[in-house]
């Protein structure tokens, strides 16, 4: 059932009240799309000022880029599986695994990376599949399913990586997924210090953006879909440039974009275009929203079942990439926890506990929440045990945020 939603201001009523009263009607409008950056800006804001910039300099926010990629990839296909009401246990170790594979499949199968990084996406999606069969075609509860599979996957991680303990991964190729940077254009005396082509790529993406705004924008306002104030538009715009822009220049102060950064874009992208422009998006909501309504109206509920939880097995694999790529090696503990920590990422990334709702952008948002309060603490040297203690009162705060939005709109 549709609900009812509150009217922006008409333009009457935006001319004839102050701009911060309008963005204050805005934003409690918008609330749950914007909590979320919100917060990310706060909690960078504190520890930017507690580690006296240090948070902020190029080193630490590459470093933090590459620490969230591992997690952010898991955290979308997270979102998507509770969109759809399910839940999976399986993809910490599951992405150890196939990292571990990665590392055996190059070191002891002498098979060059370009074979090995489509074998392991390839395993992670008939993983997944597995899953979605016990779940779509059994009725066993996801839970139930996956945390079998998190204990298989955790037993042949031991076992792949029992002669050695740690398998060293020594193909520069690969290892360069984790640790390397996009190349820089030759040096013409222009901005020298600085990584010209992640500032061109900067500049790219605010011209995306802009132009992408302004055309959805035009596009509602002929179909007569009301718009907030041409000032908060404007305002909204020139907060998003600044922040790309600004993010772009800290980088490029560095080493640049690393290929860390550029996988997890790349995967936003996709996922993003998916979900919000595409009939399989629209099915997949569906589901989530109402599966027996989603069932009448002509929608196979176990397909959505499948791709959701193929897509999941996959990004463990590139999960597994990731993490195996930026330690150069592969370990007998690798994967731990980072279930929790996806589902974290989703849940502080907007996703509703009781489906239907969640967006990919929200998850990597989320992922970066999660790993900036890490960060952040491990610079300021808060003992771990309150670390942990920080992120569960974020995590409890993020779903209690959720039940509060939801009961307000019924």
């Amino acid at each position: 059932m549709i609900l009812p939603q509150k009217q922006p201001l008409d333009r009457q009523e935006q001319f004839s009240v102050p701009l911060v009263t309008e963005l204050y009607y805005y934003l409690r409008e918008n609330i749950r799309e914007y909590a979320m950056f919100i917060a990310l800006f706060v909690i960078m804001g504190i520890f930017a000022i507690a580690t006296n910039g240090l948070f902020i300099s190029s080193r630490n926010l590459v470093n933090l880029l590459n620490q969230t990629g591992y997690i952010a990839v898991l955290a979308i296909g997270m979102t998507l599986v509770i969109v759809i009401r399910h839940i999976d246990l399986s993809v910490g170790f599951l992405a150890g695994f196939l990292g571990a594979v990665a590392a055996t499949a190059m070191t002891a199968w002498n098979l060059p990376v370009y074979a090995v990084i489509p074998m392991v996406l390839g395993m992670g999606i008939v993983a997944g599949l597995i899953n979605s069969f016990l779940v779509a075609n059994l009725g066993i509860p996801a839970f139930v399913a996956t945390l079998a599979g998190w204990l298989g996957y955790r037993g042949a991680l031991q076992l792949l990586t029992r002669a050695t303990g740690t398998i060293i991964i020594r193909d520069e190729i690969f290892n360069d997924i984790g640790n390397g940077f996009i190349p820089d254009i030759p040096d013409i005396g222009i901005l020298s210090g600085m990584h010209r082509a992640t500032l061109i790529l900067g500049l790219l993406a605010i011209a995306i953006y802009l132009a992408s705004e302004i055309r959805s924008r035009l596009r509602s306002s002929n179909n007569g879909i009301p718009q907030s104030s041409l000032t908060v538009f404007i305002l909204k715009l020139v907060l998003i440039t600044a922040l790309i822009g600004g993010t772009t220049w800290i980088l490029s102060g560095y080493r640049g974009l690393s290929w860390t950064a550029v996988i997890v874009l790349v995967v936003v992208g996709f996922y993003h275009f998916i979900t919000t422009r595409t009939v399989l998006g629209r099915h997949i909501y569906a589901v989530g929203g109402n599966p027996e309504a989603a069932e009448l109206s002509g929608i196979s509920v176990k397909k959505i079942t499948h791709v959701v939880f193929a897509s999941m097995g996959m990004l463990s694999a590139l999960s597994g990439i990731l993490y195996a790529s930026r330690l150069r090696s592969a370990t007998t503990t690798a994967g731990t926890l980072f279930e929790l920590d996806a589902i974290a990422a989703a849940y502080v990334g907007g996703v509703s506990a009781a489906g239907g709702v969640g967006r990919v952008l929200g998850s990597l948002v989320g992922a970066l929440v999660m790993t900036s309060l890490t960060s952040g603490m491990n610079l300021m040297g808060i003992d771990i045990s309150y670390q942990y203690i920080v992120r569960a009162l974020v995590l409890a705060a993020a779903v209690i945020f959720d039940v509060a939005t939801r009961q307000k709109v019924k």
